[in-house]
């Protein structure tokens, strides 16, 4: 133990990424229908994963820890062969694909875009240890490379076939080889306000193939699977809640066994700074902490607000865990949280109060994998307060079901794409004509001072 207190932020996170799929891995051979697993990650593979498509019921639930479990080996294996100096960036992109693995990506549809980036790589000569985060964040197109592959520009699946391969391997290529010089971009547009950068250059590359593909050419957008397949037997809480708190807890195990102190992760929740990487300004231990303490609060919003936990469900806890060593810790996402329930129910009344058919309560499949984007907002919270923080969260309930109709589906980053759009909305104004919280902080003792 005295050896990991020891590692690098580089290697201990390392070893953490292989902790996290070895638990995958381990519950998939758990799972009362291991029997099928092999047999339902073939079926994984080789169907069209449109969001939101749900592997437990596409796969099973075997089948579906497996994917997850070789999503995150594949991931690894990148990280260790071009040896990469794992940072907070990689936890997030580590951790969301992951979470991706049980709702759209597989090892297969991740190749083309991976490819892609390598091409770049060649391309500008730079060595690819720096660019394996861009790998794995160019997988949140990953829902249209399986159509390209397997029914383009068909409504129904064809399987393989030679066009079909030769547009996925292409397209991928493209997209990978442009999203380094994006995602570099990213930050400048949104200033640092969204935790899912990489969601903006995914999002405009998406929105720009729906159109391409599609809409100008005149094909019809395949559609995604019915609400029938999210709900009933394809849907677990005792497995997302078993899985979970053994995950988690044994996160928080290993934090104290680390040294971590109760004290000490009190000054990450409690810290006036916006910290961006967890494990480099606190350490290891408290990063770890965080994990644990912010996936079980994660988890029990779920279960407070009464979602079905089926495979999209269960992979956005995943996806909205991803920013734990980025900036999104519970004293900074608890006003997100409560700015999508606050709005859920002002604008549920408003809707009985005019007559309207109100279909997005906060428990709605689409709005629960909404709000996993919006802690993405959190650094809006941290700097501006805890009522911003609501505010944001409000303005990004309202938009997130619309984005969809610009991508078509096939961007499985849409939630961090509307959060990009928010603060390009919002964060002008907030700069224009409001105060920091350190500002507010500064004013008030002054006042005092005087």
């Amino acid at each position: 133990m005295k050896k990991i207190r020891n590692l690098s932020e580089s290697n201990f996170l390392k070893l953490f990424f292989g902790f996290f799929t070895l638990c995958f891995l381990v519950a998939a051979f758990c799972m009362p229908d291991r029997s099928t697993l092999f047999s339902g990650w073939i079926k994984i593979l080789t169907s069209p994963c449109k969001v939101t498509t749900n592997y437990f019921w596409l796969g099973g639930y075997a089948a579906t820890f497996f994917n997850m479990a070789m999503v995150g080996l594949m991931c690894l294996i990148l990280l260790l062969v071009f040896k990469t100096q794992a940072n907070n960036v990689t936890t997030l992109a580590f951790i969301l694909t992951v979470g991706f693995g049980s709702w759209g990506i597989n090892p297969l549809n991740s190749i083309p875009t991976m490819l892609g980036v390598c091409l770049y790589a060649l391309v500008k000569r730079e060595k690819l240890g720096g660019l394996v985060n861009a790998m794995m964040f160019s997988t949140g197109i990953a829902p249209l490379i399986s159509d390209l592959l397997l029914r383009y520009p068909n409504a129904e699946v064809v399987g393989f076939n030679v066009l079909g391969a030769c547009l996925a391997v292409l397209v991928g290529l493209v997209i990978g080889f442009f999203l380094p010089a994006g995602l570099a971009h990213a930050p400048k547009v949104h200033k640092g306000f969204s935790l899912y950068s990489a969601a903006l250059p995914i999002g405009m590359t998406a929105f720009f193939l729906n159109a391409a593909l599609y809409k100008t050419i005149g094909f019809d957008l395949p559609a995604a699977p019915g609400a029938d397949t999210l709900t009933g037997a394809f849907a677990s809480q005792l497995t997302v809640n078993i899985f979970c708190c053994v995950l988690f807890g044994l996160c928080i195990i290993f934090a104290f066994i680390l040294g971590c102190k109760p004290k000490d992760y009190w000054i990450l929740l409690k810290d006036p700074d916006q910290v961006t990487s967890f494990s480099a300004t606190y350490g290891n231990s408290v990063m770890l902490m965080n994990v644990g303490v912010y996936g079980l609060m994660i988890l029990a919003y779920y279960n407070a607000i009464g979602v079905a936990f089926n495979g999209v469900t269960f992979g956005i806890i995943f996806c909205m865990l991803a920013c734990c060593n980025s900036g999104s810790h519970p004293a900074n996402v608890w006003p997100i949280m409560a700015g999508y329930v606050v709005t859920s129910f002002l604008f549920g009344w408003i809707s009985s109060l005019l007559g309207g058919t109100f279909a997005m309560a906060v428990n709605a499949q689409a709005i629960a994998i909404g709000l996993c984007y919006a802690n993405g907002l959190s650094p809006i919270a941290d700097k501006y307060g805890w009522g911003f923080g609501m505010l944001a969260a409000g303005l990004h309930y309202l938009l997130v079901t619309s984005v969809p109709n610009l991508h078509g589906g096939f961007c499985l980053y849409n939630g961090g794409f509307t959060a990009c759009l928010i603060c390009l909305v919002l964060v002008p104004e907030l700069e224009k004509f409001f105060h920091t919280k350190q500002e507010r902080k500064a004013a008030r003792l002054e006042k005092a001072a005087k």
